[in-house]
């Protein structure tokens, strides 16, 4: 026998709208949810468990007496504006999924009678860029010239990366909802955002963007734990939003990836951003901004440089395709520092697997080969 039940009309009409879709050609494609909402025929429970999968909400969610309010818990920078609490929901429910890591790998180290780390939050709004960035330096061990070791930027990105989690900062790269390649997190609106508290911040970084604007989002959102300032971002033309903390941190990357003093010294013998990226190894993009930033080059002259190189890497990227190593992406997805506290804990009996499933993303045999074969 059919089990009928009887939904709020608002509720569907709010979840169609915030998955995205056009509401008109959404119910055209699907008469038969018409028919619910104008409480013509009503819905199984089975049909409702598709429609919520559908638009990517709870299911629970469709039995609440009205729609939920659901904002982000930080500012929302755009460049040119202030900040905004609206993001796409494929970006509120990457949040979700990483303030849910967040949450349990903090109660986990409380419990483990960890300390609390201690350059979060170590500055404030009025610091000075430069002070800052030593103080990063010192905590990560580097030279102020340290990126000049690495024979290319990709390199950088990789030795920045395993540094900065070292320190019990957790890195996520990921360009979709969790593993979900039908939900793309759009570059355009954001960049990264970060997940500051005093144990276990979290990054994420999008995937989907050049590296060589990664390893600049990667530092813009160290700054932010230096600051103790949670933010997402999405620095179109890497530039920052006109706020006091986004230009700070603007700031303190430019000169943690690139000193000025090392640059103009460079660009007095050679004016070249082929030539600086080579000698300190990253992306041209970052000394292109940086050479804007101390007057060596225009305004128009790195836009139009910075233009033709994002469009160089879309059109790469394009003639690679998709596909490549799932467990290596899985690597960069969840975090080896994150999944290896969370093996630790399952092993000590203190999460179940069906959590830790959970909890990464990663099911069944997938998670087991994931943590016997691929997280070292």
């Amino acid at each position: 026998m059919r089990t009928e039940v009887t939904i709020n009309p608002t509720l569907l009409t709010w979840a169609i709208t915030r998955a995205g879709f056009d509401m008109e050609q959404f119910l055209n494609n699907h008469p038969s949810i018409r028919k619910w909402i104008e409480e013509v025929k009503k819905p199984t429970v089975k049909q409702l468990e598709d429609f919520a999968n559908k638009v990517h909400i709870p299911f629970g969610y469709l039995f609440l007496p009205e729609p939920p309010k659901e904002s982000i818990p930080f500012p929302f920078f755009r460049t040119g504006n202030i900040n905004t609490e609206k993001v796409s929901l494929n970006v509120f429910d990457t949040i979700q999924i990483l303030q849910r890591r967040q949450d349990w790998i903090t109660d986990y180290l409380i419990d483990n009678e960890h300390k609390p780390l201690a350059f979060v939050g170590i500055f404030d709004k009025n610091a000075n860029a430069n002070t800052v960035v030593v103080n990063m330096r010192n905590t990560l061990g580097l030279h102020s010239n340290w990126a000049c070791d690495f024979a290319t930027f990709e390199d950088t990105l990789n030795f920045i990366t395993h540094k900065i989690e070292e320190i019990g900062v957790f890195i996520n790269f990921n360009g979709v909802v969790e593993n979900n390649t039908h939900r793309p997190i759009s570059v355009s609106e954001c960049r990264g955002f970060v997940l500051v508290n005093q144990y276990a911040p979290f990054m994420f970084i999008n995937a989907a963007d050049a590296k060589a604007a990664q390893l600049f989002t990667i530092i813009h959102e160290l700054a932010h734990v230096w600051l103790g300032e949670s933010a997402g971002f999405d620095n179109q033309n890497l530039l920052p939003a006109n706020d006091p903390i986004e230009k700070l941190c603007d700031a303190i990357a430019a000169e943690f990836l690139v000193p000025a003093s090392s640059l103009i010294d460079i660009w007095k013998d050679k004016p070249s951003i082929d030539y600086a990226r080579r000698v300190f190894k990253v992306s041209p993009v970052v000394i292109g901004r940086r050479a804007m930033d101390l007057g060596l080059i225009t305004r128009g002259e790195f836009f139009v440089f910075y233009n033709a190189y994002m469009e160089s890497f879309r059109q790469k990227k394009e003639n690679q395709g998709s596909g490549g190593d799932f467990y290596a992406t899985a690597r960069k997805r969840v975090s080896v520092s994150f999944a290896s506290v969370v093996n630790q804990a399952v092993n000590q009996n203190k999460l179940l697997y069906r959590d830790a499933y959970k909890i990464t993303g990663l099911k069944g045999d997938t998670y087991q080969k994931f943590v016997t074969q691929h997280l070292h």
